[in-house]
């Protein structure tokens, strides 16, 4: 089987590329000129790339027509919400036009393949308290540009599914984190700091923003294996959630990380790194998908926290 991944050298685009390595696929992914391929570079040249940037419908063109994939995992996106308060036109375009180049390539080349594509939690936005644990039932009131844009791309996949009887499975992911998060994440920002801290490199002061917010956070690592699981098995056209059925408040999986360094570090808000809009709480109910593929996610949250200080600690080395 040959699958292709939009996005393959970001963070989940990397952990899939090795989880479907591993299930014996044939793996293909899209990089950009400016991409990074550091995060992959231990996986060439069994992963082959190829540069193309989506937002140029030739490229995505030519690209889909020499690989001839049998499944497409679209994770490309301009996915960081506070970019999105900054450079609204821009996230939405690159978010919508990156879709809908990928989806007319694959109808006009009549390739009989299977689409997913990564939606995100975001688009639930303003959750209330009857809401939760959020279905994929829940009403999407959005808070942010990122978020109105996922819709879209939600909403696109449905119509050409409907429309071109194409085989798209969209999934809303919670929040996931773990080794290769970007640090301009929320759990990837935490683990930095304080490896910058123990390392001396900056004072023992740990800048934060909202530890009031609960998020369900799940690790990369299952997630990516409910990629492979949705792709082959759920009905197209529907939506799944993929979460921990459980929140944790942002201060409690800071807690978590301080509690794995032996410095001593003191916690300082930064006005700079409050949201204009945030929900107090989402907790996702994955039991759809899991009634569907019986997914469950499998490591702990300390697992997860360790392995990403493991990560910035070997960056810093």
């Amino acid at each position: 089987m040959k699958a292709l991944i939009t996005g393959i050298t970001g963070f989940a685009g990397s952990h899939l590329a090795e989880h479907l390595l591993a299930h014996q696929m044939e793996v293909s992914g899209t990089v950009r000129k400016t991409s990074s391929i550091k995060h992959i570079a231990h996986l060439l040249p069994a992963v082959r790339l190829y540069e193309c940037e989506l937002t140029n419908e030739a490229n995505v063109e030519k690209m889909i027509a020499d690989v001839k994939p049998d499944m497409i995992f679209h994770l490309a996106a301009q996915s960081f919400v506070p970019k999105s308060w900054e450079s609204p036109l821009e996230t939405i375009y690159n978010n919508i036009a990156g879709q809908i180049h990928l989806l007319e390539a694959v109808r006009k080349a009549g390739i009989n393949c299977k689409l997913l594509l990564a939606c995100s939690s975001e688009e639930y936005g303003q959750v209330e308290t009857q809401d939760i644990p959020i279905k994929e039932t829940t009403p999407l009131r959005p808070l942010n540009p990122y978020a109105v844009s996922k819709i879209t791309q939600n909403y696109l996949g449905y119509q050409y599914f409907r429309s071109y009887g194409m085989h798209i499975v969209c999934m809303r992911t919670f929040n996931h984190t773990g080794p290769r998060r970007g640090e301009q994440f929320v759990t990837s920002n935490f683990a930095r700091q304080i490896v910058e801290i123990e390392r001396g490199l900056k004072p023992p002061i740990l800048y934060v923003g909202n530890l009031e917010a609960k998020r369900d956070f799940t690790d990369v690592r299952d997630v990516v294996r409910a990629y492979r699981l949705a792709i082959e098995k759920c009905e197209p056209g529907e939506v799944y959630n993929i979460a921990s059925g459980s929140s944790r408040a942002i201060g409690e999986m800071l807690q978590t990380l301080v509690s794995l360094s032996s410095s001593t570090i003191s916690i300082q808000e930064d006005p700079a790194r409050l949201r204009p809009a945030d929900v107090p709480e989402l907790i996702g109910d994955y039991s759809k998908f899991h009634h569907r593929t019986g997914w469950r996610p499998e490591i702990p949250f300390e697992q997860t926290m360790q392995d990403l200080l493991s990560y910035w600690r070997a960056e810093f080395s």
